[in-house]
């Protein structure tokens, strides 16, 4: 099988790649390991805890022991299904500060700014609710829509955030982030609306775009040059030719493993899985970041939160409303409140991010509190500490060597204790106050430093958020791996386009910024001249140097 591009990956960036190539009259395959995303488990927004605990959906990575985390090993869920892990998220939609890409232009990704990516996003999206359109998109691809907020403990938090004397802020995506105010999601007319459903179906409808199912082992590389992609279907082996070009968009662990069983990644390393050096990169696998989490949880005085539906009668309710009319409770991924504020005066811009849930339930769905209740998750933005993917073997089926390094930086621990302490007084404001029964989580008796450290330790959980193992800047870089064109540097006709390509962590969840890369990294690839930059001010707040709020 031949076509002009070979990509590899249905996910959030790949699904946009393959649309805007075929929307241009290349010919695009695209290769994906998993299967299909059809089904309540996916498309029900409120099902949300399953298809990421699914073998069916999800490649079931999971990380070393982690030395600063009680040597605790954690899941590292991403999407092995059409759509790729924007069929087994949370569906949150965030787009990053705009100081995010200011940084990663100054560290080397030129083209890359708030200015230069901000026409990107506004292409991509269709937002609904009151969104001002001179920062947000009104007819792209991507539905991006806000709960209703029936739920009162959805505005109470909210209302809680303004007493503590935090701005409010009408759309977080738009001119200012800081703030207390409604969450977006790419739910449209009450089912998930992944990267699959808002690209890669139109793709393959309108533009002859082909879907290919296998694992791809490794790139073809003849001569510097790559020119296909090997893919292992069924126990069957079969190259797949690209006339102009391969790009990799299998997610930031998977495709610096695909790298470095290809040839492409640090030279000793690859020598030891007896792996044939073509492009000794050093950076294929290192700046692996992603965002930690802690839940707080206070039992509630009202029965009003979802735990009156926490049981197989009301979960069989809400579903059977749902598959009826796409609508009520299932319809919602029940994050519709949330919060970005700065942890301390002298932080530019915000660096902790609140989701709020009106139920006190572990976000795998496995473990409810027993009774009434709700919670914040909570976390730091930009951690520093950094980690690697490694491959285990030069086996192509067998997963890699995934260590996060969380929290060996001691910064992480300043921050994160912050978190705590914020969210606590949060918690203590009347709007909110009136609400709580007790606290659940970390509890009362956790208050010192080492108690809140102890409790880290033991209940802090990754929000799913993996990126930079391939990371973006000059060539001359030695531990960049691509170029702001996302070119792999040392290898002709090869690029990569997902979050490997990260300088930093970005704020918030990161689908939003994925499929930015794709749509954006199109353009490259067709040579085209990037969409005109967009000077707009993003809100800072006047007295950040001086003040934390």
């Amino acid at each position: 099988m031949e076509a002009d591009y070979i990509l590899v990956g249905a996910g959030s960036a790949g699904c946009a790649l393959a649309y805007r190539l075929g929307e241009a009259g290349a010919s695009v395959l695209v290769v994906e390991a998993g299967g299909s995303d059809a089904g309540p488990f996916i498309q029900m927004p409120a099902a949300l805890s399953y298809p990421m605990n699914m073998s069916l959906y999800d490649w079931g990575l999971r990380t070393e022991p982690e030395p600063h985390l009680g040597n605790r090993v954690l899941v590292c869920p991403r999407g092995r299904v059409i759509g790729g892990s924007s069929s087994i998220n949370g569906m949150v939609y965030v787009r990053g500060h705009a100081r995010d890409y200011d940084h990663w232009a100054e560290q080397g990704a030129t083209g890359w700014s708030h200015a230069d990516v901000l026409p990107y996003f506004r292409r991509m999206e269709t937002a609904h609710g009151t969104p001002d359109p001179a920062w947000r998109g009104t007819d792209g691809p991507l539905h991006v829509t806000r709960g209703p907020r029936a739920n009162p403990l959805f505005d109470a938090f909210i209302e809680a955030g303004r007493q503590a004397g935090y701005g409010v802020t009408g759309d977080y995506n738009g001119e200012r982030q800081e703030g207390f105010g409604p969450m977006e999601a790419t739910i449209w007319q009450g089912r998930r609306w992944s990267a699959a459903s808002a690209y890669l179906r139109p793709a393959m409808a309108r533009f002859g775009v082909r879907l290919v199912r296998g694992l791809a082992t490794r790139v073809v590389i003849e001569a510097g040059r790559a020119t296909g992609v090997e893919l292992l279907h069924r126990d069957r082996r079969q190259t797949l030719r690209a006339g102009r070009e391969v790009i990799l968009s299998a997610s930031s662990l998977n495709t610096p493993k695909l790298l470095m069983l290809s040839g492409v990644g640090p030279a000793d390393h690859l020598r030891a899985h007896g792996v044939p050096v073509l492009a000794d990169r050093p950076g294929v696998g290192s700046n692996l970041q992603d965002h930690l989490e802690i839940y707080l949880q206070a039992a509630a005085r009202e029965p009003i939160t979802l735990y009156r539906y926490w049981n197989l009668w009301g979960k069989a309710l809400i579903g059977a409303q749902w598959l009826a009319t796409r609508r009520g409770l299932g319809a919602s991924n029940q994050f519709e409140a949330c919060g970005f504020i700065r942890s301390a005066a002298g932080v530019d811009y915000p660096d902790i991010q609140f989701h709020f849930l009106p139920i006190a339930v572990r976000y795998d769905g496995r473990a409810a509190a027993a009774g009434h209740g709700f919670q914040v998750h909570v976390g730091p933005m930009r951690s520093k500490s950094r980690g690697t993917v490694r491959l285990r073997s030069a086996d192509p089926a067998a997963p890699p060597v995934i260590r996060f390094n969380y929290m060996s930086h001691p910064d992480d621990w300043a921050e994160f204790r912050a978190c705590v302490r914020l969210t606590r007084e949060i918690f203590a404001q009347d709007a909110l106050a009136r609400h709580i029964r007790h606290e659940i989580q970390p509890g009362p008796g956790v208050q010192t430093d080492d108690q809140i450290d102890a409790f880290i330790r033991d209940h802090a959980e990754s929000a799913y958020h993996p990126c930079g193992t391939a990371r973006m800047g000059r060539a001359s870089d030695p531990m960049a791996v691509v170029d702001p064109q996302g070119r792999v540097i040392g290898v002709d006709g090869l690029r990569v386009a997902d979050s490997s390509i990260f300088p930093r962590i970005t704020n918030g969840n990161l689908n939003a910024p994925s499929i930015l890369v794709g749509e954006k990294v199109a353009d490259h690839i067709l040579g085209r001249p990037p969409l005109a930059p967009m000077n707009l001010t993003p809100w800072v707040h006047p007295d950040w140097q001086t003040a934390q709020r």
